[in-house]
């Protein structure tokens, strides 16, 4: 019993300094997952791009999507729960502490600029995240404590098959397809790969 609630206090802190320190979104909190899952055990790489694709194609936030999901697999209900609040308490506070600064300092050259300098952090993570799944889910072998990688001719396949996949979205943006239309398509394609 005393570790089952260890557990679930461990989830609600790893997951509150996740929503405070992801800045930039939900796929902003994949390093962060990561982290987790090689610090605990808790979750493998296969299961993070399981939990990315899966928090992408259900509606909600990508980050408290993949919170709750997290928190299912590792404590269940219970589980779920104080991840999902542990992730989303910093941003209220943040908020709650901002909403009242910001109508008296809004016009602060040092505010202003703050904002500023969050920007890159929040690219960077998220172009992080996007790469490391990109590896992920076409099955490359990434050592980059040694720049080593090691790409096996189905994962090029795949990479040409996404590839095409994805110009043919952007191609054909303008003709207002529902984005249902791509979540099944691409749902599709990696069940077929995936065989």
């Amino acid at each position: 019993m005393l570790t089952f609630l260890y557990k679930l206090l461990l989830l609600f802190f790893e997951f509150f300094k996740t929503g405070l320190f992801a800045v930039g979104g939900g796929l902003a909190t994949v390093p962060f997952i990561r982290d987790m899952g090689a610090a605990y055990g808790w979750i493998t790489e296969a299961e993070i791009a399981n939990i990315i694709a899966i928090a992408e194609s259900t509606p909600g936030p990508i980050g408290v999507n993949a919170a709750t999901y997290v928190g299912f697999l590792v404590a269940g209900v219970p589980g779920a729960i104080l991840a999902t609040l542990g992730l989303v308490t910093p941003s209220v506070i943040i908020i709650i502490l901002v909403a009242k600064a910001i109508k008296k300092y809004s016009d602060s050259y040092m505010v202003q600029s703050l904002f500023k300098a969050l920007r890159p952090a929040a690219i960077g993570l998220i172009t992080a995240a996007g790469f490391s799944l990109l590896l992920t889910s076409l099955g490359v072998k990434a050592n980059f404590t040694r720049f080593t990688f090691s790409v096996s001719r189905y994962s090029l396949l795949k990479l040409g098959i996404y590839g095409v996949f994805t110009f043919f979205a952007f191609w054909k943006k303008t003709a207002k397809i529902h984005p249902l239309f791509y979540i099944l398509v691409g749902g599709t394609i990696g069940a077929i790969l995936s065989l």
